[in-house]
C-alpha cells in the first residue's frame, strides 16, 4: 500500500452513501484546524482511483474546496473492483 495525495476529481465514488451533516461539519473543523488525520482507502485500477470508504473525511475535504485528499492506494486489478461493487 502507498500513501499519497490525490486530486478528490480523480477520485470515482461508485456507491451512493449517506453522510451525516453533523459529522462532516465536525470533520471540516478539525481538518482546517489540525489537517486531515486519517487517510482515505482507495483502490487503484488500471490508473484509475476508486472511493469506498472514507466518504464523510471525502465530503468534508470536498466542502472545504480542497485539491487533494491524502489517501491510502492499494492497487488491484478489476475483479476486485467488481467484487466491491457487487
Amino acid at each position: 500500500m502507498q500513501v499519497k495525495d490525490i486530486p478528490l476529481k480523480q477520485i470515482r465514488r461508485p456507491l451512493p452513501r449517506g453522510t451525516d451533516p453533523k459529522k462532516v461539519e465536525a470533520l471540516m473543523k478539525s481538518i482546517q484546524e489540525i489537517g486531515l488525520q486519517e487517510p482515505i482507502d482507495v483502490l487503484e485500477v488500471d490508473g484509475q482511483y476508486y472511493g469506498f470508504s472514507g466518504c464523510h473525511r471525502y465530503e468534508a475535504c470536498t466542502k472545504l474546496g480542497l485539491e487533494t485528499i491524502r489517501c491510502n492506494v492499494r492497487k488491484a486489478p478489476c475483479s476486485v473492483l467488481q467484487k466491491h461493487l457487487a
